[in-house]
């Protein structure tokens, strides 16, 4: 697919024009006289916006009554005009650059990009930052003698000026008017490889011990093969004694696991959580005082889920003009391409394409689109994804009561087909459990928080200054919320939801569950290669933690399916060796471990269905201890993968419910949130 437009040499600086275009001329109120529209209350806006709006009017794309409605917008949340036209009122980007450019008199740039006569000197463009391209939303184009020639936005703005100069000082600057999908693209072009390269290597190179990309570190691989080789020595010299020892280890470190995950959830259960924000108080919170907020949502060989995320996302209730979504797909994607493109988004919504190059994960799409984000918060959401339609709002609050320290807040995750078959009843189980107080109670006894794949929300600038997201780690979200706690950051949860698919298909959960366990090791091994310079950093509380948490949950997984295999030898066959080793006390710990053990685990199932008042999932719970059986199944294939193929991202397949429920997260967006309506009448002639 030829998507990107290309240089006329492309990878090498094209020619630079041999004369620069002459310089934006001021405002012409004369193209506009004669208009007969009222537009009071446009003293925030710029001169030139004014005139953008009249223009807009009497060339039929925009009413006199969207034109009023967009001025009530612009006062209530001070956001540009362009954003306010194109979010809400599907005013086309090219629309208003044609226009500006009229008005301002300078070049319409848009239909050039990609000809002769606009040259394009790459290596210019790669001297800039590309977050200062993004913040300013401009594209340096050429450097001719005293002139540097950029694609803007908003070439009118004052700002630009000086970005450019930071990099080419003592310059006049010629602003052509571009959109900016024209100036997203562009960039796209300039740094792909850059982009590319530090998607991929970029905390590798910057911290090599925080990576994934080595599976296991040799000192590692000298411990595991020395205890390997005692426990042998040790088994030959003193088998009985030796079996005896491990059952107590093994029995101990599976009453630790269970006990602490009880004991966060007691913590949990706890009405008043840290951040607990009434839904009332997110909402008093004024539009102009919002921030710019981007939403990267990557989407992989999925066509089928893209109308649910448009329709999800519109019943945000966030200014539409303050959402930047950046649909992260693959380059060679196209069918999920395509349907995108067939839903037709509305312009807050931009297409990044992700180069093909290994690994082939979410993460490196995730990093990969971090230099495209505009926001002062981001947050990631999965195609398929339906948050409650004040989560960001919620995060925004979060984060101005929070700690100065707090890095992230993980909204909870559930399901909306909870009801579709034992699958997705035990999984709904599982995340309310989880999610309602897990998380809760690893938050208010502020220990590690390992986040989940979505609805974690970020301050923009932390994240980038984390190093993104581990490329090679197949849980990349739960490492994130280990190393943020490492470096310092703390990590917390809000009380919003969001609705996902919950995989009802067997095979397909094996799949997803495998993975989610694979990254649970890696996590556990990359932050165990420094096991006492860890501790030091994060202190004892915490570093028990994430031992029981992270190591605990996976070791629980894989000892589960043998202990229930030496219970049932022992009943059917009665072997001497077993008894040998259960003698004496052995036996009386290990029985009251699985007795106990087991019913604790039944409990704290039946214990999530409170929250959510999900009562009619509570026989369900009773059958736990087959679920951990499957749970077992997925961690030895994990097991082997972490040999065979570490960095396999094993594909969950999404679109197989026959559930749809958007209904959960409320009516449609409401026109105090946003400002206009959606559909209707609202829609601008010839937007899209």
């Amino acid at each position: 697919m030829n998507r990107r437009p290309e240089p006329d040499q492309p990878g090498t600086p094209a020619p630079a024009p041999d004369a620069a275009p002459p310089a934006a001329a001021p405002p012409a109120p004369e193209d506009v006289a004669g208009f007969d529209v009222d537009l009071s209350g446009t003293e925030g806006l710029r001169e030139e916006e004014r005139l953008v709006l009249l223009r807009l009017v009497n060339t039929g794309l925009l009413s006199e009554a969207q034109a009023a409605q967009a001025l009530a917008i612009h006062r209530r949340t001070g956001s540009p005009l362009l954003d306010i036209l194109g979010a809400v009122g599907g005013l086309r980007q090219r629309d208003y650059a044609e226009n500006i450019a009229a008005v301002t008199r300078s070049a319409f740039g848009s239909p050039l990009i990609g000809k002769p006569e606009l040259a394009i000197d790459v290596s210019l463009a790669q001297r800039y930052s590309p977050a200062v391209l993004m913040r300013h939303l401009f594209f340096p184009l050429a450097h001719t003698g005293d002139f540097v020639t950029v694609l803007a936005v908003h070439p009118e703005d004052a700002a630009v000026e000086p970005a450019v100069r930071a990099v080419v000082p003592g310059v006049d600057v010629v602003a052509l008017a571009a959109t900016e999908r024209d100036v997203t693209r562009l960039m796209d072009l300039a740094f792909q490889e850059r982009l590319t390269d530090q998607a991929v290597y970029g905390l590798v190179r910057a911290r090599p011990q925080e990576s994934a990309s080595r599976v296991f570190t040799a000192p590692q691989i000298v411990l595991f093969a020395a205890l390997t080789l005692l426990l042998l020595l040790a088994f030959l010299v003193a088998p009985t004694r030796t079996a005896s020892f491990v059952l107590v280890a093994v029995a101990s470190l599976y009453a630790l696991s269970v006990g602490f995950k009880m004991l966060l959830a007691f913590v949990g259960a706890m009405e008043e959580g840290p951040r607990r924000i009434p839904s009332d108080e997110a909402l008093s919170i004024p539009d102009a005082e919002l921030p710019l907020y981007s939403i990267l949502v990557p989407v992989y060989k999925e066509p089928e889920v893209v109308p649910t995320l448009l329709a999800a996302l519109s019943r945000l209730n966030y200014p539409l003009e303050k959402l930047d979504v950046l649909l992260l797909v693959e380059e060679d994607d196209a069918a999920t391409i395509e349907a995108a493109k067939a839903a037709n988004p509305p312009s807050f919504f931009r297409f990044i394409y992700i180069p093909a190059s290994h690994p082939r994960t979410k993460p490196k799409a995730c990093n990969y689109g971090l230099s495209f984000c505009r926001g002062e918060l981001v947050t990631i959401y999965d195609a398929e994804d339906i948050p409650e339609p004040d989560q960001l709002r919620r995060a925004v609050l979060a984060f101005r009561t929070g700690d100065p320290n707090l890095v992230c807040v993980q909204a909870a995750l559930n399901y909306f087909n909870s009801g579709e078959n034992y699958l997705t009843r035990m999984f709904t189980l599982e995340y309310s459990f989880w999610f309602d107080y897990m998380l809760p109670g690893l938050d208010r006894l502020k220990l590690p928080i390992p986040l989940g794949g979505t609805s974690n929300h970020f301050r923009l600038d932390r994240l980038r200054e984390l190093g993104g997201w581990d490329p090679y780690n197949v849980t990349e979200d739960a490492d994130l919320g280990i190393r943020a706690s490492a470096r310092g950051y703390t990590v917390g949860v809000i009380d919003s939801t969001t609705y996902e698919e919950a995989n009802k298909a067997p095979k397909n959960w094996i799949r997803q569950r495998s993975r989610w366990i694979k990254g649970y090791m890696q996590t556990w091994l990359v932050h165990n290669r420094r096991p006492l310079s860890l501790l030091r950093r994060i202190g004892l509380k915490r570093w028990l933690s994430y031992q029981f948490f992270i190591g605990g949950t996976v070791a629980t997984f894989l000892i589960n399916p043998l202990m229930w295999l030496l219970f049932l030898i022992w009943l059917v066959f009665r072997p001497e060796w077993i008894g040998s080793a259960f003698s004496g006390w052995v036996l009386y710990l290990c029985l009251l471990d699985f007795l106990l053990g087991n019913t604790l685990g039944v409990y704290l199932s039946m214990l999530a269905v409170f929250r959510r008042r999900l009562f009619s999932l509570t026989p369900y719970a009773m059958t736990t201890p087959v679920y951990w059986l499957m749970h077992s199944a997925a961690a030895y294939m994990a097991l082997w993968q972490l040999f065979t193929k570490p960095f396999y991202w094993e594909k969950t397949e999404h679109g197989l419910t026959t559930q749809q429920s958007l209904h959960l997260v409320g009516a449609a967006r409401p026109e105090a949130a946003g400002g206009l309506p959606a559909g209707g009448d609202v829609a601008v002639a010839g937007g899209g």
